[in-house]
């Protein structure tokens, strides 16, 4: 993982196309590394969720270019490395997990992230007609103990034909439901990173099964 820190590193102070191309075969050298990362991962998820056993990790890690086309930033690259693992790989509409290294900020996540207002809305009501299910997912212990939160983006109101008195009405404004997890630079360049990984994971998992059974 150090070398490709380094590489995002010093693609962060020289995002554009002239340093870039002069750095082509060490961004594919890492691209590589990363790869072989997230083949790994999935052989470790793979043992507690077989749907992802299949999956090629090329169908899972996210285009370096950025579009730029409506956008006020024009830098050219993203200064990340991304990796979304799904049965239908990183243009899946069904939960996955996440996988994020930029310089200074690395976490995995599970879940699924601002899914279409359909998927939105048969998620809302899982959540509403099994919330004892749902709470005794979100609230186990596993949660606390490796510190894992959700992304704070949601409604300001309670979401229309819910009732604003219900018990979990505050997850029902949630537009994503995606617990992430921050690893520190130092559980980066551990020995033990995939393992860690994989273990949040699996913590995250049957969270991962109710959201894909309120899609089915």
């Amino acid at each position: 993982m150090k070398s490709i820190l380094e590489f995002l590193s010093a693609l962060e102070k020289n995002n554009n196309r002239e340093w870039f191309n002069a750095n082509k075969q060490l961004y594919e050298e890492n691209r590589r590394l990363f790869l072989l990362t997230i083949g790994k991962i999935i052989k470790g998820i793979s043992a507690f969720d077989r749907s992802i056993s299949q999956v090629d990790p090329k169908n899972c890690v996210f285009r370096i270019y950025r579009d730029t086309r409506f956008s006020a930033d024009k830098t050219p690259y993203k200064n990340n490395f991304g990796a979304f693992i799904s049965k239908d790989g990183f243009k899946s509409h069904h939960s996955g997990y996440y996988f994020h290294i930029q310089p200074g900020e690395y976490f995995v996540s599970a879940g699924i992230y601002m899914p279409m207002p359909e998927a939105l809305a048969r998620i809302r009501s899982e959540i509403y007609h099994h919330y004892d299910d749902f709470k005794s997912i979100v609230e186990h212990p596993d949660y606390q103990k490796y510190k894992i939160k959700f992304w704070e983006d949601k409604l300001k109101r309670p979401p229309k034909n819910f009732d604003p008195d219900f018990e979990g009405i505050e997850w029902l404004k949630y537009k994503s439901i995606a617990p992430f997890h921050e690893l520190s630079e130092r559980d980066l360049l551990s020995e033990n990173l995939i393992e860690k990984i994989v273990e949040v994971y699996r913590i995250l998992f049957p969270l991962n099964q109710f959201l894909d059974k309120a899609l089915s």
